[in-house]
């Protein structure tokens, strides 16, 4: 897989067993119906090539990680820009970057650290709907199209 440097998406990466995860995803592409964001799981083989040529380390499966214009966003800093992608109210939340990383991190990861017991956990990545499929990344897919439907263990 290809990451096209001119695409005019944003690529989500997401923990794929994570309900909390899935929910947020699912806000996005609720909220997103120009498809600017594609989407595809930590676990996910799809992912793989991205990950290596961005230097995320697969253990990284409690970040939310963005890539956008060739750079790579974790964490807060990743969800605050996803909020200015969106537009509209969503940019009220931007001048929180103002904030010192230490702290916005520090709550990001209380939320990280416990999402799985608040939320829950899924046995398997999520498969989207025949209509999503295109919102997700495929192994192979230079175009960023279609889905890969299972997590790497």
């Amino acid at each position: 897989m290809i990451y096209r440097e001119k695409e005019d998406h944003s690529i989500v990466l997401f923990d794929g067993v994570c309900n909390l995860c899935n929910a947020a995803v699912n806000f996005l592409i609720d909220h997103d119906p120009d498809g600017r964001f594609k989407f595809g799981a930590l676990q996910s083989e799809a992912v793989e090539p991205l990950l290596e040529r961005f230097g995320i380390e697969t253990d990284e499966l409690d970040s939310f990680v963005l890539i956008d214009d060739k750079q790579v966003y974790r964490r807060s800093e990743a969800a605050l820009r996803i909020a200015w992608r969106l537009g509209g109210a969503w940019r009220l939340f931007y001048p929180l970057l103002l904030m010192p990383p230490p702290l916005r991190d520090a709550a990001y990861d209380w939320i990280a650290a416990n999402r799985y017991r608040w939320f829950g956990k899924r046995a398997a990545c999520r498969i989207p709907t025949p209509e999503l499929k295109a919102r997700f990344i495929e192994q192979g897919d230079v175009s960023m199209q279609g889905v890969r439907t299972a997590c790497r263990e």
